[in-house]
């Protein structure tokens, strides 16, 4: 068996264009057990606070996990099987938004891309009311993953 080319870890800027340039991740929380929880979430990251958020309903297990334990990390598929990003760190799950308009639904309002905004604002906030919405803020203390060069693939501008 040969061997092929060696993965290489990709730059903190990388890793921040990988998690930029994508939408869905898997999060991971720790169930009561110590095991991982898995799932895939819609996700939006900002570079500049290093934080990930992800749009959820306050009941999900996710949240009860995170409020006993907020480790957890959001894994990133890149652009081929090869490539991925981890955001590592502490998450916290906001209050329920409550009120259309209030401060947690404006919170999800920013999460939509521009060119994905609701047509009627008011509308789209009393249904995030309705589900009883939160935002799974998730700190990123620590960025990871790598790429493996294969078949003339552009290079980590880092290397």
């Amino acid at each position: 068996m040969t061997q092929g080319p060696a993965p290489r870890a990709l730059s903190d800027e990388a890793l921040s264009d990988l998690l930029a340039g994508q939408q869905f991740g898997t999060l991971a929380t720790v169930k009561q057990s110590g095991h991982p929880h898995l799932t895939t979430m819609v996700y939006s990251w900002d570079p500049r606070a290093r934080m990930v958020r992800m749009s959820t309903t306050a009941d999900r297990i996710k949240v009860r996990h995170l409020q006993r334990n907020p480790r957890a990390s959001l894994h990133v598929q890149g652009g081929d099987v090869w490539s991925f990003a981890v955001a590592e760190g502490t998450a916290e799950a906001s209050e329920t938004t409550t009120v259309p308009g209030d401060a947690v639904g404006r919170e999800l309002l920013a999460m939509i891309p521009a060119g994905a905004k609701p047509e009627d604002e008011d509308a789209f906030l009393k249904g995030l009311v309705a589900e009883r919405r939160v935002v799974i803020r998730l700190r990123v203390e620590r960025l990871y993953g790598t790429a493996l060069d294969t078949g003339g693939q552009a290079r980590d501008s880092a290397d």
